[in-house]
């Protein structure tokens, strides 16, 4: 693997401390991009809301980000660096669903787009926490 071919991979996993600041020690995760997640569930405040079954997120390579938000699709600009992925704003289709599933479309678009979010995966699974603590749960789709 070339130099070039190394560093341009750097950016497309999620990697957090394991010890003490000062220690260096990091320790790689499992990549975002490139990735279907199925939005599994969005923590406001103390109330989780389970999601629809179409809802889900995507991230390339390439900084595109689309999905489902539970009713309508969206496509955005994405930004990774590190554990970190802030997206642009979303651009998505006008359709109208249930009261409920509109809620949460609300809901998850405001944590998508409130500012920098954490990404934190384990065990095929991918949470991001904005600067409120708000969490989105979501889980890696299955191949098909």
């Amino acid at each position: 693997m070339t130099l070039t071919a190394a560093a341009a991979l750097v950016p497309l996993v999620v990697a957090c401390g394991t010890g003490k600041a000062e220690s260096g020690a990091v320790s790689v995760q499992q990549p975002v991009t490139g990735i279907d997640w199925r939005v599994d569930s969005l923590t406001v405040g103390d109330t989780t809301r389970h999601a629809p079954a179409s809802a889900r997120l995507r991230v390339e390579d390439d900084g595109k980000a689309a999905g489902n938000l539970g009713c309508n699709q969206f496509s955005a600009r994405a930004t990774v660096h590190g554990d970190r992925i802030t997206f642009g704003d979303l651009r998505t289709t006008r359709m109208a669903c249930s009261p409920e599933r509109m809620a949460f479309e609300r809901a998850l678009a405001r944590t998508l787009t409130t500012g920098t979010l954490t990404a934190r995966t384990e065990d095929r699974k991918l949470t991001l926490t904005d600067g409120d603590g708000d969490r989105v749960h979501l889980s890696r789709s299955a191949p098909e």
